[in-house]
Order: C-alpha cells, then structure tokens, then sequence
C-alpha cells in the first residue's frame, strides 16, 4: 500500500522537547525542505501525519486512492454532480502587512493593500489598489557608477530567505523573508541593487568571532536549532532548520560590511539581512534576534583599527541587547529613539536615565517617546539637539545605523509616522561624520511598502543621490517629542556639558509654549458663553460672568 509507504518512511521523523525554554521537533537526518511548501501540524498532530501532510502532493493521494480503491474508480459517473452548498468568504492574509481581511475584500481594511498586489514583484513601485498584471510598471532611469566602480556596498544572500516560521499559521509572523523580497524587489526595480551597488559575497561568521559578542553557550544553542524541524527561544522568537545558518550569514555580511568600509575599499555599506539583530544580548535571543548584527560590525570595525564607534538605532524598539553588550564600553557610542511609554512598550527597557554602567556612563544615550504616532518632526528634532551634538563631541570613525523600519508611517507593530524622506534626511544627517563611513543594517519592519521604500531611499543617500526632501531644516516637534528631547538633555549634559546652552534654551521656549497654551484655553471658555444671555433675563449672570473671565484672563 502506498500509504503504509508514506507513513512507514515517517517512522522517527521528529520528537519535540525543549530547548532553551522552547519547543523543538526533532527531524530524521537528512531532511530537506523549503517552508514555502509545506504546511506544518498543529498542535498535538502526531508527527506521523505531519509528515505525511507534508510529502503527499495531489498525484500521491489520486494515486494511492487508485491503489486502495482497484477499479472501483472506472465506474461511469458522468452523470456526478456536486453538491450545491453555500459559498463561505475565507478570510486572507494581506501580504504587505499580514492583517487579516475577511474574504469577501479585494483591499486590506488596515493598510489598502490589494489582495494580489505586487509588491513582492516590485516593491514600494508596485500599486497598491490594482492586481498584479506580471507587467512591468516602473522603469526608472539612473546616473551615476555602475556597480564595477560603486563606492556603495550592499550585503545580501538569498539564503537567509529559509529562516522561517516552520508551523503555517492563521495569522503570519511579522518577521518574514517576505520583507526582504520586497526590499529587493524596490532596489532591483529601481536599478539600484543589482546595478549601482557593489554586492558582497557572503560568508558565515565563525564561531570565535562570535564570542566577541556572545557567550559560547549561547552560539551553541543557536546552531543546536540546526538539529530540528522548529524551536522558540520566546513565544515570538522561532527558529528552524535553516535559521542558525542565516543568522551567521547575516552577522558574517555585516562584519565584512564593515571591514571593507573602515578599510577605504568602499566608502559606505547597507546589509539587507535577517534575522535581526538588535535585542539579542550577551546570552540571550528574543524579539526576533538570533545574533547581534550591529555589535559584530562595531567590533570588527574596533579590530579593523576604528577607535570610536558610533552605533544609532532609529528601530522603533529599544536595542535592549546592544544596550547590554556595550553599557560599560567608552569606545561605543549608543543612541537609541524609540517608543517607551514608561517602559509598557516592548521591550520596557531604554529609559532615560539609563545611561550605561560601571565607567560607561554618558555612552548609552535614550530618547524614549512617550506615545506612538511621533513622525519626522520629532525625529529629526530630537538628531538636531541630541544626537548630532553628543556625536559630534564624541567624534566617532565609523557610523553603524540600526536601522528597523518599524517606526515607520503603516507599520502594524510601531504605529508611528516616519516617512521615507524621514530616514533619508537623517542618513544625510549622519553623513557628515566620520568622512561618511557608514554602515547600513537591517532589523525591524514589518509592512512591506514601507521598508522597501524606506530602505530605498536611504540607499539612494549612501550613493549620493540628492534626494528632493520637502522637510524643513528647523522642524517644530509635537509636545511629546519636545518633552522627550527635554528630559534626555536633562540627563545627558551631566556627561556632554554642551548641551547644556540647548536645554536652557529650549526650556525657556517649553515654558512660554505653555504660558500661550494657557491663554489659548482661557480664550476657547471665553467664546463659549451664549451671547443670548447678554440681552435676556439672564443679563446680570452674563455680566458677571464676564467679568470674572476677564480678570482671569489678565492674569496670564
């Protein structure tokens, strides 16, 4: 029987434990799959038929019916005819922001996203209202140096497209290698990459230059995930085969990145890689991280002969593991922007007053926003009188740029409002230090549309492109922002003491907004007594009423 042959071919397939505080399932030796085609058990399906679901295709389950079934199946059933039974609307997946959507919808209801949109053809020059036509749409025309003589380098290999979540759920997992096909669909769209930036080969890092970073008892664990099907480190934090693999890719993309950018080969990088890297500590992977891209570049570029490194994370999340790995070194920089909310937002680290330890003190700066919706303004505000003058006073070598998209305008994780001019005008910004050695490397982002376009238009700065930027120079921050720009300057003049002249200019300038804003409301109440009043019987109360307000109102 065909199906005893399936089924006895599965025999020892996989076993689940734990690995890490995760769970894992065991695979024979020598299996070989793409995520991508198969679809993973449930829960508490044995792996019997896991396997099977897996490895049968429609001919194998015709074929196997035929067998069990003998000639049944040449039974005349011409006049078969099916069931009518009613049509049920199977909700669908948005492919740019993985939203659910009932089935009945051609458009995502959260981002507007066609259903068949081509956005992993194209993307960011993909339409988002209109079907896939397998046409192309965009044909944008370049300057500049072709690859060959590209003072750009881009790292990128398609297998860090493997790392995957093995089990096939309702509702996708933000972090997927979709988001590097569509940022490859955006430079490859725009002639950018492949074109005008150089590629690197990739490599995997070596187990010693990942002790630099990490505990060999945590490299050892993340290769272990090799071993089985799938494992999580964290409930959000999966791995399967293919995952440790990508993980020394990425990190072995971004220490050569940085290699050949300290060493003059070329002048600036962007490593499009996964996982990320960012909140994986010293021992530790969590929030989607395996390895610490950002911290293996900086101390390779270190061991390169870079004394100072500054590493800038715009991530909408706080890098909680490059913060650890680096919290009492005076050679690195760290400056992070992201969401706080008194520590409720994940994950609940990167406070203020966190500002490094034993002798590290001043080297760990944080701009926690308060709420999400904060966008370029703020951003840019807070890198015109935080970051930009505690870089300049620490006059770095080289320049890392962890750079999640997710506080993105769209992203379903940041919910906040940075715009692809945004992130241009602030890679622009850090240009100017350190003669422009800069390295580029992914972590977050979760809708499609907007890391490709994001990352495009940062790449565009790395080649020199001047980018048509409608952003003012001096920006008017919302009150949160300038509030958060405040409160870190506040701490951080302690260490760079030439902040100081900015908080006491910006304090004053606080205070007085304050002193309108109080007038403004005094003005509002004023209006909205009825001038009815003045001329009927309530004329007295009207009078007196008016009286008081204006007393008041002088007081201000």
């Amino acid at each position: 029987m065909v199906v005893e042959t399936l089924e006895s071919s599965c025999e020892g397939s996989k076993r689940r434990r734990h690995v890490n505080g995760g769970d894992v399932a065991v695979p024979c030796s020598g299996d070989e799959f793409s995520n991508g085609d198969i679809n993973a058990a449930a829960p508490g399906v044995s792996a019997k038929r896991a396997r099977v679901s897996r490895e049968m295709t429609f001919q194998d389950i015709y074929g196997a019916e035929t067998l069990l079934n003998g000639d049944d199946d040449e039974e005349d059933d011409s006049d078969w005819e099916p069931v009518q039974t009613p049509m049920e609307f199977i909700n669908w997946c948005c492919v740019n922001c993985t939203m659910s959507n009932p089935g009945d919808m051609v458009h995502c209801f959260i981002c507007g996203e066609h259903k068949e949109s081509g956005i992993l053809r194209l993307g960011s020059f993909a339409s988002p209202l209109v079907k896939d036509t397998g046409l192309i749409e965009v044909e944008e025309k370049y300057g500049g140096n072709s690859s060959e003589t590209s003072s750009t380098a881009v790292g990128f290999d398609e297998r860090m497209l493997l790392h995957s979540e093995f089990e096939v759920k309702a509702h996708p997992h933000p972090e997927r290698p979709d988001r590097l096909r569509a940022i490859a669909a955006s430079l490859a769209t725009a002639g950018v990459f492949p074109g005008r930036c150089l590629p690197i080969n990739a490599r995997e890092i070596t187990k010693q230059e990942l002790q630099m970073v990490h505990t060999s008892e945590h490299v050892d664990t993340v290769d272990t995930t090799s071993q089985f099907l799938y494992s999580y480190f964290t409930s959000d934090t999966y791995a399967n085969e293919y995952s440790a693999r990508a993980a020394r890719l990425a990190a072995g993309l971004c220490a050569d990145l940085a290699t050949e950018i300290f060493t003059g080969r070329v002048k600036n990088g962007f490593a499009l890689v996964r996982p990320p890297g960012h909140h994986a500590g010293i021992r530790h992977a969590m929030g989607f991280c395996l390895h610490n891209n950002a911290a293996v570049a900086a101390l390779v570029a270190q061991a390169a002969g870079a004394k100072k490194v500054l590493i800038v994370d715009w991530d909408v999340h706080h890098g909680n593991g490059t913060q650890e790995i680096f919290e009492q070194n005076k050679s690195v920089l760290y400056i992070s922007l992201h969401r706080h909310e008194g520590g409720n937002f994940y994950p609940g680290t990167g406070a203020a007053d966190e500002v490094g330890t034993n002798g590290g003190e001043g080297y760990c700066v944080n701009v926690p926003w308060s709420c999400g919706g904060v966008g370029d303004k703020d951003y840019i505000f807070a890198f015109q009188h935080v970051v930009l003058p505690i870089a300049s006073a620490f006059s770095p070598d080289f320049v890392i740029i962890s750079a999640g998209f997710d506080a993105a305008r769209g992203d379903p994780l940041g919910c906040c409002d940075v715009t692809p001019a945004g992130y241009s005008r602030m890679t622009q910004m850090l240009g100017d230090l350190c003669g422009g050695k800069m390295l580029v490397i992914l972590e977050g982002g979760y809708n499609l549309r907007s890391i490709s376009s994001s990352a495009t238009a940062v790449i565009k700065v790395l080649l020199g492109e001047n980018l048509e930027n409608d952003l003012p120079i001096a920006t008017i921050p919302s009150r949160a922002g300038l509030q958060a720009v405040l409160d870190v300057l506040n701490i951080q003049m302690k260490f760079w003491p030439s902040l100081a002249i900015s908080y006491s200019k910006l304090l004053s300038e606080w205070e007085a907004c304050l002193i309108e804003n109080n007038k403004n409301q005094v003005k509002k109440k004023l209006v909205r007594m009825p001038t009815w009043w003045k001329y009927g019987r309530k004329k007295l109360l009207y009078n007196f009423l008016s009286a008081r307000m204006n007393s008041r109102s002088r007081r201000f």
